[in-house]
């Protein structure tokens, strides 16, 4: 049961994370021809730009499962009808959803702020 549960979470991560892959490229000025040579899609000069870009890949990938997430707890919830145990189970999912998207955020904003108190030094 947990292998089929564990593939389908794999296959539909799949499915949704591949087409975000040219968007994240396209988003962080990815500029060569696929077709002529291995493209790096990081292109940075110092530490910093390095971070910043990592984060904002980070950011544009987490924030759709975040909200994907969010759908089904709310789906957790709905299938519940009164049952305490699976109340339980969807109050525990949203909870830990909404700390993973605490995290998220707070770790770009925390770069944010350290890149720009260090930049304007």
């Amino acid at each position: 049961m947990f292998k089929k549960k564990l593939f389908t979470f794999l296959l539909v991560a799949a499915v949704f994370l591949t087409p975000a892959i040219p968007l994240v490229q396209a988003a962080i000025g990815h500029e060569c021809d696929p077709n002529k040579e291995v493209c790096n899609p990081i292109n940075s000069n110092t530490i910093n730009e390095f971070i910043k870009k990592i984060l904002e890949g980070a950011i544009k990938i987490g924030i759709p499962i975040i909200a994907l997430a969010i759908i089904y707890c709310g789906f957790l919830f709905v299938a519940a009808r009164g049952n305490s145990e699976k109340l339980k189970k969807a109050k525990d999912a949203i909870t830990y959803t909404l700390i993973g998207a605490a995290i998220l955020l707070g770790a770009w904003a925390l770069a944010q702020l350290i890149s720009e108190t260090v930049l304007s030094l």
